[in-house]
This record gives structure tokens, C-alpha cells and sequence, in this order.
């Protein structure tokens, strides 16, 4: 008998019997729940009683000097710059490869999303190596007289490359919002002698609004957590100066650094609150009516163009040079710099640890979320998706902190730098495990308490299996976003324990470009997993 079988025959047998079964979570799962909750965040807490322990007027100094000021001003053009420039991005392309009669729109829509699986990193890598001082731009304007291009470094180069790198957020929140919007409103509005751009202004885009500002907000996030991008393109914002004074022993510094960082992120959440709270009484889609096809008519070659010039600057270029890079590579580099299979398993045995255990912790955490009806039911969801927020750099730190005052034996262990990975990304597993549970019959449980069953034993046979499919989507999603995670890997691994990411920066820093080629291209190739997962789920 299949498992769906039984579960039917469970309901049957149950129906029209009087249960006492109930569909609240157990009090010892709430209390395990929010303990584990806590200790996610318990980095961050003996982060700021650290901080709390500095004098008053070394905090002042520190937060009034040069540098806070400096970062914090660069910072937040940085976020602003990004976001909306992808916003400005990500929204047309959205809008042609949705509601017009683009060539290839299938194709444009893959090209638009893949950008996603290019490390910024490793992007930024590939543009200084294509458009640096000594970059290819540069050999092959030489021969013409030209002895020198703009400069790639600072911000306007960090904001090319976070763009290019970031704007798929927007894309896809966008696209989904426009996929689910019910073209019977801007229909009316055309037949009220509204035009394209009127329609659009007053019907379209206060509806795909929360879809922007969800791409937006995930855009500003990744931007403001972002290390290596930053630290490439040589532009002092908040994460590369807490790496730099971290690495100098200049651990007051960086503690203030990084609970400024912590205030911004937590600004940018508020901000996003406050447009959520404005989106009570939006039109909801009540079917699949999309509007009609737009006519690019002249317009038509642009916009190829346009989708062309992006998919080249984020995927051609980046690619062309990591093959460049293979090609050129060369095989007299020095011991130390020579790619082995060691960094490989290294990392798939770190991102595999991290996977498993943000399973076995995300799935109590979804559960009660899901079923629980108290009202601490949702706050160990809630902060657990503290971590996600936090840039990684502030977790090594906080981490670093933690282990030498508390546990010093563990100071640079595989353990800590797996439970930075767990704190970081344990949000992708929570909520594809509460969305699968969300989807499973309550039913099914109270026809098994009803029958005998135990509560976990209930759990067991009739909830796991069918959630089965969302525990290993969240599972992918941690263990290929842990391959690429950068900053904290690289304060919290243990010394000459490398992975492909340290091994990565390891090479550049040493500039032997040739021998990150193929640790890149298998980055690259692993993140690829990730887009098919997301496009997946757009099909579903």
C-alpha cells in the first residue's frame, strides 16, 4: 500500500469518530524550538555585550571618527546606488519577457535569471581582469594609440558589478508578480481610454509594487552583506573594513563597525515593514487572465538589444575570461597555488555538514510555525531569519568573540565554521520545510492520534514523508549557497584548512588569475544547481 494510500485509509477510518487529537504543538516542541532559536543568535548577543563592556567615550570615538563616518556614508550610497539601478534593470526586463512579443522570450527570461549563479566575487574578478589597468580592454586599445582606460575600482565599479550580479532578484520577484496579475483590470482600464503608460502607472504597478519591493529588498540585503565585491573593486564600505580591522587585531573597532552594520540591516527590514503594512486592500488575482501582448513594433530591435548587452556583460564576459584564464593558466605556479581535490571536499563536506543539520533544526522550528497556534508559535521562525539578515562578516566576527572567551579549544574549528553556516542560511531550509508542511492535510495527523499513534510517531508516518520533497529542496539551497559563502569561511577556518572560495582569493590575492580558473568554472557550475531549483518552482 502506498504511503498516500494509507494516509487515506487513516482518514476514512477516522471520519465520524470523535477525536480528542489536537493539532497544537506540543509544549516541549515550543521550548526546544526557542531554545534552538536563541542559541542561532547568541553570536550577535555576545556581540553587543562585548561592545557594551568598551568604555562610553571610546564607543563615542569610534562611532564619531573618520572611518564610521566614512563607511557608513559609503555604505549607504553603495546600497542605494545598487538597488536601484537593479530596479531599473530588473523590471523592464521582466515587463518584455512577460507581457510582450519579444523574440525568444524563453530564452531571454533563462539568460535574465542566470545571472544568479555567478558569484559577485568571482564577477568582480572577471571585470578587473577585462577592464582593469592591465585588463584585456587595455591590450587591445594599446595597438590604436590608447595608453589608458577609465579606472574599473571604486564605486562606480562596485555598482556595475553588484548590479549585473544582483538585478535577478528583481527580475524574478517581479516576473512572478506579473505571472499571477489578472490582465481583466488593465484591460478595463484601455477600454476607459487609458493608454499603455496610463494603465500601467495606475493599475500595473501598484500591483507588481510588493514584487519589486520584496527584489529590492533582497537586492539591498545581499548588497549591504557583500565582502568581495566590495574589497576587489577596492571601495571601503562596512564589511571589507571589519575584515581589515579583524585581521589587524583591532577588535574594538570592528566590534562597532559591525553593530553599526547590524543597525543598517535592521533599517533596511524596517523600511520593508512599512511598505508591507501599506499593502492591506491590494487587488488580489482571483484567476490566470493575463493581459494582452504589448507590440514592441519598432521597438522590437532595442529591446533585444538591450536583453543582448545584459546577458553578455553577466554571463559571456565572466565565462570568456574564466576560459581565458584555463587556457592561459600556467602550470610552473608554485606548490602552494596548485588546485587539488582537497579544497573540493573540503567544501562539499562543510556545506554538507551545514545542509544536515539546518534540516534537523529547520524541521521542528517550520513545524511549529505551521501548526502551531500560540503566540510564540511564529518567534522562533522569526529569529531564526535574524542570521539571514546579518552579513556574514559579522557572524565570523561575533563567532571569533564567542570562541576565544567561552570556548577557546574550538578558536578557528570546523565546528564553529559549520555553525556560522547553520546561523547564516538556516532560513533557506526553515521555509521550504514550512511551506511543504503548510501543504500536508491536518486531517492525516488527527485520523493517526485518533488511531493510537503517538505524536511523534504520528509525525513519522504520516507528516515526514510527505514533506519529504521540501526538506531536500532546502537542503540543496543551504549546501550550494555554503560552497559560496566567502567572508566567513575565511575568518573562521581553521589555519591551512582550504576550501575552493579561500583557495579562490588565496590565488587572486597572489595574482595567479590562471590557477582560479577552474575552481571558479566549478563554483559556477555547482550555483548553476540552484537556478534549476527556481525555475522549477516558476513552472510549478
Amino acid at each position: 500500500m502506498s504511503a498516500s494510500d494509507r494516509f487515506e485509509q487513516l482518514r476514512e477510518q477516522a471520519n465520524g469518530t470523535a477525536s480528542d487529537a489536537s493539532s497544537q504543538a506540543p509544549p516541549v516542541l515550543t521550548v526546544v524550538t526557542i531554545a534552538l532559536s536563541l542559541l542561532l543568535v547568541s553570536p550577535l548577543v555576545w556581540l553587543a555585550i562585548h561592545a557594551s563592556e568598551m568604555p562610553t567615550h571610546r564607543i563615542v570615538a569610534l562611532v564619531t571618527g573618520e572611518t564610521a563616518i566614512g563607511v557608513t556614508i559609503n555604505t549607504l550610497v553603495l546600497v542605494t546606488a545598487v538597488t536601484g539601478v537593479s530596479i531599473l534593470v530588473g523590471v523592464p526586463l521582466a515587463i518584455l519577457t512577460v507581457q510582450t512579443d519579444l523574440p525568444f522570450r524563453r530564452f531571454w527570461t533563462v539568460t535574465s535569471a542566470l545571472p544568479l549563479v555567478v558569484p559577485s566575487y568571482i564577477g568582480a574578478f572577471a571585470f578587473v581582469s577585462a577592464f582593469g589597468p592591465r585588463g584585456e580592454l587595455a591590450d587591445l586599445l594599446a595597438p590604436f594609440g590608447v595608453e589608458q582606460i577609465p579606472p574599473i575600482f571604486g564605486l562606480h565599479g562596485t555598482v556595475l558589478v553588484l548590479t549585473l550580479f544582483t538585478y535577478p532578484y528583481v527580475f524574478l520577484t517581479t516576473r512572478a508578480s506579473l505571472l499571477s496579475f489578472d490582465g481583466t483590470v488593465v484591460e478595463a482600464a484601455r477600454t476607459l481610454n487609458h493608454t499603455r503608460w496610463e494603465a500601467f502607472k495606475r493599475v500595473t504597478f501598484p500591483q507588481i509594487a510588493p514584487g519589486i519591493a520584496a527584489g529590492a529588498l533582497l537586492v539591498a540585503l545581499y548588497t549591504l552583506s557583500d565582502f568581495g565585491t566590495p574589497a576587489i573593486m577596492q571601495y571601503d564600505v562596512f564589511t571589507r573594513m571589519i575584515f581589515t580591522e579583524q585581521q589587524a587585531r583591532n577588535l574594538d573597532s570592528a566590534a562597532v563597525l559591525s553593530i553599526l552594520l547590524l543597525v543598517m540591516a535592521m533599517g533596511i527590514l524596517g523600511v520593508e515593514s512599512r511598505i508591507s503594512a501599506g499593502r492591506d486592500g491590494a487587488y488580489v488575482s482571483s484567476g490566470d487572465r493575463r493581459p494582452g501582448t504589448i507590440r514592441l513594433g519598432y521597438w522590437k530591435l532595442p529591446a533585444t538589444l538591450f536583453c543582448a548587452a545584459i546577458a553578455t556583460l553577466c554571463l559571456a564576459l565572466p565565462i570568456g575570461i574564466l576560459t581565458q584564464w584555463l587556457l592561459r593558466s600556467e602550470s610552473t605556479a608554485p606548490g602552494q597555488f596548485t588546485f587539488g581535490l582537497t579544497p573540493i571536499l573540503n567544501s562539499v563536506g562543510l556545506a554538507a555538514a551545514a545542509a544536515a543539520i539546518c534540516v534537523v533544526v529547520a524541521l521542528p522550528i517550520a513545524y511549529l510555525a505551521a501548526r502551531g497556534d500560540s503566540g510564540l508559535s511564529s518567534l522562533p521562525e522569526r529569529i531564526s531569519y535574524v542570521g539571514y539578515a546579518v552579513p556574514g562578516v559579522v557572524i565570523g566576527l561575533s563567532l571569533i568573540y564567542l570562541a576565544l572567551r567561552f570556548v577557546p579549544f574550538l578558536y578557528q574549528s570546523v565546528i564553529v565554521l559549520v555553525f556560522a553556516y547553520v546561523v547564516r542560511f538556516l532560513p533557506q531550509a526553515v521555509g521550504t520545510t514550512e511551506s511543504s508542511i503548510l501543504q500536508v492535510d491536518p486531517s492525516y495527523i488527527e485520523a493517526a492520534r485518533s488511531l493510537g499513534y503517538a505524536p511523534l510517531s504520528a509525525f513519522r508516518e504520516v507528516v515526514l514523508p510527505l514533506v519529504a520533497p521540501g526538506i531536500a529542496a532546502g537542503a540543496a539551497l543551504v549546501f550550494l549557497t555554503t560552497m559560496k559563502e566567502l567572508p566567513a569561511t575565511l575568518m573562521l577556518r581553521p589555519t591551512g584548512f582550504e576550501t575552493i572560495v579561500t583557495y579562490i582569493w588565496l590565488v587572486r590575492g597572489a595574482a595567479y588569475q590562471g590557477q582560479a580558473a577552474v575552481p571558479a568554472l566549478i563554483l559556477v557550475g555547482v550555483s548553476g544547481l540552484s537556478m534549476l531549483v527556481i525555475l522549477r518552482q516558476e513552472r510549478r
